[in-house]
């Protein structure tokens, strides 16, 4: 089984992505200094949007879920893991750990990056608030 999730957001001047643990997307449209785990603003969904197809599947111990972030022809490939009690509940943040850790924010856990493993080419391209920023979310069994 499998399920697609996509969503839209884009880049600010104030993006760091130097957080060793997590990634985040947000729906807000500013951050500040201590917002390092922040890799896009403006998104078009935060955890709460996320279609319950989705939710269900992300929400199984045995889910894989990938992450593609795509900007101005550069992309980046995140690999995690679902967790049953993911509760996708945050209404504007969807967080992406390296850890096992918990939270309505959260929407993967047991990643292979954080937002300090992206391409620093990449991060470049989303400190332009110009950046165009699109994500895809895919969770299967």
């Amino acid at each position: 089984m499998r399920v697609v999730e996509r969503f839209h957001a884009h880049g600010h001047e104030q993006i760091r992505a130097t957080h060793r643990t997590t990634m985040e997307f947000t729906r807000e449209e500013t951050l500040s200094e201590r917002g390092d785990c922040i890799v896009a603003v403006g998104a078009t969904k935060g955890a709460a949007d996320l279609s319950p197809k989705f939710k269900e599947l992300a929400g199984r111990d045995d889910a894989r879920i990938t992450i593609i972030i795509e900007v101005d022809g550069l992309s980046e490939v995140i690999n995690a893991h679902g967790r049953s009690g993911l509760t996708f509940k945050h209404p504007t943040d969807m967080v992406i750990r390296k850890s096992l850790y918990t939270c309505g924010r959260t929407i993967a856990v047991g990643a292979d990056k954080a937002a300090v493993d992206i391409s620093r080419d990449l991060v470049r391209r989303l400190q332009s608030p110009d950046a165009r920023v699109k994500v895809t979310l895919i969770a299967e069994v």
